[in-house]
């Protein structure tokens, strides 16, 4: 499997980064060794000094295809839940301001937890899902799906002109506003509305 991340899909995350807003979906990808899951703690790298958490709603996907048109991105993925991308902030932004790729600061072992998932047929709106980040019980991302500037079909559809999807690879959509550092001893917990579906530890 594969895990296909999608960057500066909020407007606010745009503006507290000073990036450019995109014209289309900015993609990156984590290997399979950067997925953390079943609760496991997260150890905290000796190669950087500020990894910052991402929170991000992730689609499964549940059956192979590409060049999917939009109005049929919603046969595709029958899962959505909790991640975090994990990035390592002072290697990206040495990468970046050398014009080189930055994959280190991404791709990295653990960098991409993943807690539990809730069936597509329990949501009532897609456009307008509720999700939010807690460290040490303070709520530090709250987003909607209705301020994505790419949803979810226009995702699909984007991604899969370049990589064919395949059952049980992951998406993540893209973080909201109030990204920022994790410290040793910090306990994050993901919610989609009320319901926790992600829980773990930084050692």
């Amino acid at each position: 499997m594969k895990i296909i991340c999608i960057g500066r899909n909020y407007a606010a995350h745009i503006e507290e980064l000073k990036n450019e807003t995109p014209g289309n979906p900015v993609v990156f990808l984590k290997p399979d060794t950067a997925q953390l899951k079943d609760g496991a703690p997260f150890f905290y790298p000796e190669f950087s000094k500020n990894i910052h958490h991402e929170a991000e709603l992730v689609l499964k996907i549940s059956k192979q295809g590409k060049y999917i048109q939009k109005k049929f991105a919603h046969r595709y993925f029958d899962e959505i839940g909790f991640g975090i991308d994990f990035t390592a902030r002072d290697l990206q932004d040495q990468c970046k301001a050398k014009g080189l790729p930055w994959e280190i600061a991404k791709a990295f072992n653990g960098a991409a937890p993943i807690g539990g998932f809730k069936s597509v047929d329990e949501f009532e709106d897609l456009k307008n899902i509720d999700f939010h980040l807690t460290i040490n019980g303070e709520t530090r991302q709250k987003g909607n799906t209705s301020l994505m500037l790419f949803d979810f079909g226009t995702i699909i559809e984007y991604v899969s002109q370049f990589f064919m999807l395949k059952k049980g690879d992951l998406i993540y959509t893209g973080t909201p506003a109030g990204v920022g550092p994790v410290q040793i001893g910090d306990r994050l917990e993901g919610f989609i509305g009320t319901e926790k579906l992600l829980d773990f530890e930084v050692k």
